[in-house]
């Protein structure tokens, strides 16, 4: 791999899948599975974190606002301001359920974490 990959702003989503997600506390939370992105604009809402269960099973989906994830270098993970108390009550789904990301789900979703829904 050269430099250049690794130094750009621009990442591809399949490097982006599987990056461990952590929290401010540094505590894993759970890896990126996909990302869900605005058709019209092109641009990424939401981070969806596989988190709980035992070796995949089990776990549930969390779709985070794209604007809550801090990279950093020396974690090569992201960072949120979330802990997990926090995620308990905070909207999931299980792997065989996505919801619609409708404008209404992405306002409850972006509403509970208190990001403005753009």
């Amino acid at each position: 791999m050269n430099t250049a990959t690794l130094t750009s702003d621009v990442i591809s989503s399949d490097r982006v899948e599987g990056t461990k997600v952590y929290n401010e506390a540094g505590e894993k939370l759970g890896s990126i599975e996909e990302l869900m992105i605005d058709k019209r604009s092109g641009r990424v809402r939401y981070a969806v974190m596989e988190f709980g269960g035992f070796l995949g099973m089990g776990t549930d989906r969390y779709p985070l606002p794209w604007d809550m994830l801090n990279y950093d270098v020396d974690k090569e993970g992201y960072v949120v301001p979330l802990d997990k108390d926090r995620l308990q009550g905070a909207p999931r789904f299980a792997q065989d359920a996505r919801p619609d990301f409708t404008t209404d789900y992405g306002r409850s979703v972006n509403g509970y974490y208190g990001v403005p829904f753009i």
